[in-house]
């Protein structure tokens, strides 16, 4: 599975939402996280990585092969023993590297191919995002795509219209409100787009997703005990779920007054049913659990 992970405006923690929900992937998939910010890549720095092997050691290496295998190969390994391929923090290179790998004739399948393998999955931390950006092939050809914005008038504002554009982007567009600000509920109303749940305010689960010198052994302290961690856990199982065929695993309606799960809020702020189906783009009707994105990549 592939699941590529962004922001269109801001940075409300795209890479360590990536680095949580790659930690937290239910077993017993083989996950992997890949950097492909145009930015520039930040994991290397934060966990102290060696330079190489990393996205542009890949990028070379799949101008001679697709081989599935070779995207861990380039792959290193963090304190927890999650592998990553991470991305230059210069920004230059980061996108140069990125306009190479979107090439059809320098691998750009290489990413497909290893996420089609049976039991794997591969976590794409996009970063900021646009129509123009090298990491877009990446994103329309990802099985789901995680859109985190933070839950401000500002941010808010800067959405709104794009989010036509944005639901088809990928089969499987999925949103996730960050931190404080407005509820889950007043942002469906206005925007018409239910979010799949809030990542919650965890500065110590943060600093240790971000590698911090103190809490770079993860042991207990690691995401499986962080309140990051546990959202992240339960967004994987969303998005794996949402990729079942309907035949395979029958979706039963919730009796009335049932209450549905939640993936998670702020304290203080209302939390929001999680909709399997993703997220649709249309007026929001009074019962939120039941609205989703919908529609086919374009």
């Amino acid at each position: 599975m592939l699941v590529a992970v962004l922001s269109v405006k801001g940075s409300p923690g795209v890479t360590t939402f990536s680095v949580a929900l790659a930690a937290r992937w239910p077993s017993p998939a083989r996950v992997l996280l890949v950097e492909a910010d145009p930015s520039g890549g930040d994991v290397g720095t934060r966990f102290s990585l060696q330079s190489t092997p990393g996205l542009v050691s890949l990028v070379a290496a799949a101008r001679r092969s697709d081989d599935p295998a070779l995207l861990w190969q380039h792959a290193q390994a963090l304190p927890g023993g999650l592998p990553v391929v991470a991305a230059p923090p210069d920004g230059d290179r980061a996108l140069s590297a990125l306009s190479a790998l979107s090439d059809p004739t320098a691998g750009a399948g290489v990413l497909r191919a290893a996420a089609s393998a049976p039991d794997s999955a591969v976590i794409v931390d996009c970063g900021r995002i646009d129509a123009g950006s090298p990491a877009m092939p990446i994103v329309r050809s990802a099985d789901a795509m995680v859109l985190l914005t933070r839950a401000h008038a500002d941010d808010l504002a800067h959405l709104a219209r794009r989010l036509p554009a944005i639901g088809r982007w990928t089969a499987h567009p999925a949103m996730l409100l960050v931190g404080e600000g407005y509820s889950t509920a007043e942002v469906a109303r206005e925007l018409g787009v239910l979010p799949l749940g809030r990542v919650p305010s965890d500065p110590h689960g943060a600093a240790v997703l971000c590698g911090r010198p103190s809490t770079r052994r993860w042991g207990r302290s690691g995401p499986a005990h962080s309140a990051l961690g546990q959202v992240a856990h339960k967004v994987a199982k969303v998005l794996l779920a949402d990729q079942v065929p309907p035949a395979a695993m029958p979706r039963q309606k919730p009796a009335e007054n049932e209450a549905s799960p939640v993936v998670g809020a702020a304290p203080g702020v209302p939390g929001t049913a999680v909709s399997a189906n993703g997220l649709r783009l249309a007026p929001a009707p009074p019962n939120y659990e039941n609205t989703s994105w919908g529609g086919q990549a374009s």
